[in-house]
């Protein structure tokens, strides 16, 4: 055991150059997948605070459960979508860093969009009276609100972005963790533990870990400032 930590330990000291690559990618795809996951998760879940529609209360139920929803099952069903047979198959994206940033922002809108939603009903109700007052309209308000709560928000998107990092059911259906290719940090230590090359898993999940906590870290940091600045 202590052998395989210090290799470990080395190919994180010589930055290995698969090491490099399989991080690198995982960066790219998340980080990507978050971009996405913000633009379409922010304005859903304002939109959900604000509106008031008849199946409301079950559009908030439905976006709730899906930030649970597993991995496994998203992987399939974005397969299907991108598969020759599929209504997206012409454009050839299946096995292919695009799949797996589909794959992650179907994963990352639910859990953003929730949260965001939590938050800005939270404003709305604060807020509402003096928004009206002045004319502005529910769109209108939600937006206000999105930017005035910007650093709770933050919050979410780092928990996004953590979400995105962390899968691996749905990145390894859609990508096919082709070496090179498609293969990111969560992949890569499922096979090479399997291989039984436990040296680059670890030092993969040590790199992986690290990131984590610096998410938490970061959102923890965030929240802080913004409580001693605002609060």
């Amino acid at each position: 055991m202590g052998h395989t930590l210090g290799e470990a330990f080395a190919l994180l000291a010589s930055l290995d150059s698969r090491l490099l690559q399989v991080v690198g990618l995982s960066l790219r795809v998340s980080l990507s997948a978050l971009a996405l996951g913000t633009l379409l998760g922010l304005p859903l879940g304002a939109w959900l605070a604000v509106s008031r529609f008849r199946g409301r209360g079950a559009a908030i139920v439905a976006i709730n459960a899906l930030m649970g929803l597993p991995s496994v099952v998203v992987g399939v069903l974005v397969y299907l979508l991108l598969s020759r047979s599929g209504p997206f198959g012409g454009f050839g994206l299946l096995f292919s860093p695009a799949a797996m940033v589909a794959a992650q922002t179907v994963l990352v809108v639910p859990l953003i969009a929730a949260v965001s939603r939590q938050i800005v009903e939270e404003a709305w109700r604060d807020y509402a009276p003096e928004l009206s007052l002045i004319g502005l309209s529910r769109w209108q308000s939600a937006f206000l609100l999105l930017a005035d709560c910007r650093f709770a928000l933050s919050v979410a998107t780092l928990a996004g972005l953590g979400r995105a990092m962390s899968e691996v059911g749905a990145v390894m259906i859609v990508g096919g963790n082709i070496d090179g290719y498609t293969r990111v940090m969560t992949t890569a230590i499922a096979l090479e533990t399997s291989k039984g090359d436990l040296a680059l898993a670890i030092a993969l999940g040590l790199v992986l870990m690290a990131v984590i906590l610096a998410l938490n870290a970061a959102a923890y940091g965030l929240r802080a400032w913004a409580g001693r600045r605002y609060g």
